[in-house]
C-alpha cells in the first residue's frame, strides 16, 4: 500500500501542470525523491530527425546540450526501437552501452509512451553495479506511464497555445498590414509580428526585382547576413527561387544535406520558404531561418501560408499605391520627373547632405530659343523635341541622379554626392550630346544652356541653391547661350554689374 500511495503521489505532482519543463522538472524530482536516484535525464524525441536530445536532466558532471541518440543506437534508442524498459546491470558487459559518462556502472531506459508511439525515454545510470532491483524496475515503470500522460498533456497545451499565438499572429498581420502603404513599412512591420510568435531566429522577406532575381527587402532577427539589403540572389538559385518555382512550401531541416544550397544567413541550419503569390502572379519569398537544425515542424506550415497570402495581397497593394504616387510625380509629356517631385527630392537630399557632411549638385537647363522653334516648326515638333532631350539627359545619367521637368523648357537636375566641379562637367556633357544631336524635323541645331549650384558653397536651402543655379542659367543665357556656367561666375557677374 504504502508503494501504491507513493506512486499516486508521484502521478498527481507530475499531472498538476500542462507546462512541459515543468512537467519535466516535476519528473525529475519524483525520480531523485522518491526512488533515490542521484543521476537521470529526460530524453524527447525530435520526429523530424528520429533522434533523442536531452531537455532535462539532473546530477549529471557535464552539459549534455549537443547529445544527439538515434532510434536504434544505445540503450535509450534501444528502449524506443523495442518501446520496452531496458536495463543492463553491467554496462561493460553490454554491447549497446554508448559511453557518454565513463563512470557510469549500470543503467535503465525506459520509453515514454503515448498511444503505442514512443514520445521520449526516461534515462538513469548510477556509478555502481547493478544498482536497481525489479521491483524499483517496475514501479518506474508504472510512473512513466503517468509521466509520459503529463507530457502528452503538455504537448497538446503547448500546441494550443502556439495555434493561439499563430491565429492572432494572422489577425494582427490582416488588421496592420491593411493600414500600410509604404512598403518598407510594411515588410518591416511584417517581420516583427512573424519574429515574435514563430520559433525562428531571422524572418526575411525576398521581392522579385526587374530582372526576375530574389532581392533582400526586408529581414528582422539575430543571425549574420550574406547578402547585403537590397541585394540579389543569383538567377534561378537558392531554396527561395525553388520555393517560388514550384509554388508551394519549401521546408529543409538539415541544409547540410541539401546540395548546392545557397544561404543568405551565416548561421542556419534550417529554413522554411513560402511563396508570395497574389492571384497566380509570383511577387516574391517570405523565409525564416533558424541556427538550429531540425527547428521546424510540418505544423507550422499551414500558419505560415495563411500570413504568406495576406502579405501577399498587402504587397501587391502597396505596389498599386507606389505606382500612383509615381503617376503624380511624372510629367505626362516627357515621362520623367515633374516639379513637384523635385522639391521633394531637393529637401530630402540638401537634408542628407547636412548630416552627413556630403556634396550636393543642381544644374539648372534651359533649351535656347524654345519659343522660336516652336514658332517656326509648331508645338508637336516642339512637344517631341522636348521628349528627346529629355531622352538623351536619362541615358547620360547616373541611376542616382534626379532629372526633372522643371517648367515648360527648363530642367533640373539633382546630382547627389557630386561637387560643383564634376557637375560642370555633367553638364558639359550634356550640353555637348545635345548640340550634336540630330532631332527628326528640326533642320537648324537645338542647344542648351545650363547652371551649376553647389552645396554647401553656394547654398543651404532650397531657396539659395536654386536661386544660385538659375542665376548662372542666366549668365550662360546673357553670355550667348549654348554653354554651362558655374554659380560661382553668376556671383561675379553680378558684383561687376
Amino acid at each position: 500500500m504504502q508503494k501504491i500511495a507513493l506512486l499516486y503521489d508521484a502521478s498527481q505532482a507530475v499531472l498538476s501542470t500542462f507546462n512541459l519543463d515543468e512537467v519535466l522538472v516535476q519528473i525529475l524530482w519524483i525520480v531523485r525523491d522518491y526512488f533515490h536516484i542521484n543521476n537521470a535525464a529526460v530524453l524527447l524525441l525530435n520526429p523530424n530527425a528520429q533522434e533523442f536530445f536531452v531537455r532535462t536532466a539532473i546530477g549529471r558532471p557535464q552539459d549534455e546540450s549537443d547529445v544527439r541518440i538515434p532510434i536504434g543506437k544505445g540503450l535509450i534508442g534501444t528502449a524506443a526501437r523495442e518501446k520496452k524498459p531496458v536495463y543492463a546491470p553491467d554496462v561493460s558487459k553490454d554491447p549497446r552501452f554508448l559511453p557518454i559518462f565513463p563512470d557510469t556502472k549500470s543503467e535503465i531506459a525506459i520509453p515514454l509512451m503515448v498511444r503505442d508511439e514512443v514520445v521520449g525515454v526516461l534515462d538513469i545510470q548510477s556509478e555502481e553495479l547493478d544498482a536497481f532491483d525489479s521491483e524499483t524496475l517496475d514501479l518506474l515503470t508504472l510512473f512513466s506511464t503517468q509521466a509520459s500522460i503529463a507530457l502528452e498533456n503538455a504537448r497538446l497545451y503547448t500546441l494550443e497555445q502556439r495555434r493561439t499565438r499563430q491565429l492572432e499572429t494572422i489577425n494582427a498581420i490582416a488588421r496592420q498590414t491593411t493600414a500600410v502603404l509604404n512598403l518598407d513599412e510594411l515588410l518591416g512591420k511584417v517581420c516583427d509580428l512573424v519574429l515574435a510568435t514563430f520559433p525562428v531566429d531571422h524572418v526575411v522577406v525576398l521581392l522579385l526585382d526587374d530582372d526576375e532575381r530574389l532581392a533582400l527587402r526586408a529581414h528582422k532577427g539575430k543571425l549574420t547576413a550574406i547578402v547585403p539589403q537590397g541585394g540579389a540572389l543569383p538567377v534561378g538559385t537558392g531554396m527561395g527561387m525553388r520555393c517560388l518555382e514550384l509554388g508551394k512550401t519549401v521546408l529543409e531541416n538539415d541544409l547540410a544535406l541539401v546540395p548546392h544550397y545557397i544561404g543568405s544567413f551565416i548561421e542556419t541550419r534550417s529554413e522554411i520558404c513560402v511563396p508570395l503569390i497574389f492571384f497566380g502572379e509570383k511577387l516574391g519569398v517570405l523565409m525564416l531561418e533558424s541556427a538550429n537544425a531540425h527547428n521546424f515542424s510540418p505544423e507550422d506550415v499551414p500558419p505560415l501560408e495563411s500570413v504568406a497570402d495576406i502579405i501577399a495581397g498587402a504587397i501587391r497593394n502597396a505596389h498599386y499605391f507606389e505606382k500612383a504616387q509615381q503617376l503624380a510625380y511624372i510629367d505626362g509629356l516627357t515621362g520623367i520627373y515633374n516639379r513637384r517631385y523635385f522639391e521633394l527630392q531637393i529637401a530630402s537630399e540638401i537634408e542628407r547632405a547636412s548630416r552627413y557632411d556630403g556634396r550636393l549638385a543642381i544644374i539648372m537647363i534651359d533649351i535656347d530659343n524654345f519659343k522660336r522653334l516652336n514658332d517656326e516648326f509648331g508645338h508637336l515638333l516642339g512637344d517631341e523635341v522636348l521628349r528627346q532631350v529629355s531622352e538623351v539627359f536619362g541615358q547620360q545619367l547616373r541611376k542616382a541622379d534626379v532629372v526633372c521637368r522643371y517648367g515648360g523648357e527648363e530642367f533640373a537636375i539633382l546630382v547627389p554626392q557630386t561637387s560643383g566641379g564634376n557637375a560642370l562637367e555633367v553638364a558639359e556633357k550634356l550640353r555637348r550630346m545635345v548640340e550634336t544631336y540630330l532631332f527628326p524635323g528640326v533642320p537648324r541645331k537645338v542647344t542648351i544652356s545650363a547652371g551649376v549650384a553647389e552645396y554647401p558653397t553656394h547654398g543651404r536651402t532650397r531657396d539659395e541653391l536654386v536661386a544660385a543655379a538659375d542665376a548662372a542659367l542666366y549668365v550662360s543665357k546673357e553670355s550667348g547661350r549654348n554653354r554651362v556656367s558655374a554659380a560661382s561666375a553668376a556671383v561675379a557677374r553680378k558684383t561687376m554689374a
